[in-house]
């Protein structure tokens, strides 16, 4: 059975209800008896797999790990870490990759027609 987040629009009161996915929405606040109580959204809640499979080491970062990351910059990623890609083509005996293999010659004949 899932808990349900409820805040009252009259005292401002919140509170949670662990209550059946078939229960109605209560809509009486238990503190100042008013029937302005609605549901908010929640976070929900997290879920951890049991079994001789899973270990706590695949749901928590070490501290070593969280030191690294932000004396890197905070991204963690491994693609904030690749170095940019070059933006020089690639040369290949003096002339540019684009130019071999003929892909250049149809595009200079098409400029010119």
């Amino acid at each position: 059975m899932p808990t349900y987040d409820y805040r009252c629009e009259a005292c401002g009161h919140s509170f949670e209800l662990f209550q059946s996915i078939k229960a109605d929405p209560v809509t009486t606040c238990p503190e100042c008896r008013e029937e302005r109580v609605r549901r908010v959204i929640g976070a929900g809640g997290g879920f951890i797999f049991k079994g001789s499979g899973f270990y706590i080491t695949d749901y928590a970062r070490s501290s070593d790990y969280k030191e690294k990351s932000k004396a890197d910059g905070g991204g963690g990623g491994a693609a904030s870490n690749a170095s940019p890609a070059k933006t020089e083509p690639a040369k290949t005996d003096g002339k540019a990759a684009s130019d071999t293999g003929g892909g250049g010659k149809k595009a200079e004949a098409t400029a010119a027609a």
